[in-house]
């Protein structure tokens, strides 16, 4: 917990610009509010590589869709917004349909996982079954 009387005095620079921008997460304010130095620290983090540079803003939003639309965040509002903010640096719908495209392999792995699991309790069910209908 913070200590109420060091938010008069606490910068958040990082924090106020993404609020400015249209980039802050409204699921961010109860983080803000419980202990917004935490808060100013993992934002600043979290924004270290797009600040440096070394990513074009383009490829930045092909990222960031990418990780808001995975199926383990499935953040809707950021996936829209990084869509948008693609398309005005411009992204075309095919770029953007590729990244989609691409990250929905995510969820194939209850697939790969899945399936063969599947298919050898199934032998294993049919394999047993006639030992049943014996036993009867």
């Amino acid at each position: 917990m913070h200590d109420q009387n060091t938010d008069a005095t606490s910068s958040t620079p990082v924090s106020d610009t993404l609020r400015d921008s249209g980039y802050w997460n409204p699921e961010w304010d109860s983080f803000t509010e419980l202990d917004p130095l935490w808060t100013e620290k993992f934002l600043d983090m979290a924004m270290h590589p797009m600040r440096k540079g070394l990513i074009e803003p383009k490829v930045w939003e092909f990222i960031s869709i990418a990780v808001d639309a995975s199926c383990t965040h499935m953040y809707g509002p950021g996936t829209r917004r990084h869509i948008r903010r693609a398309l005005e640096l411009g992204a075309t719908q095919d770029e953007i349909a590729a990244v989609l495209q691409g990250v929905s392999v995510l969820g194939l792995h209850a697939n790969s996982m899945g399936a063969p699991m599947l298919l050898e309790e199934v032998a294993r069910f049919k394999a047993q079954a006639p030992q049943k209908a014996q036993a009867e």
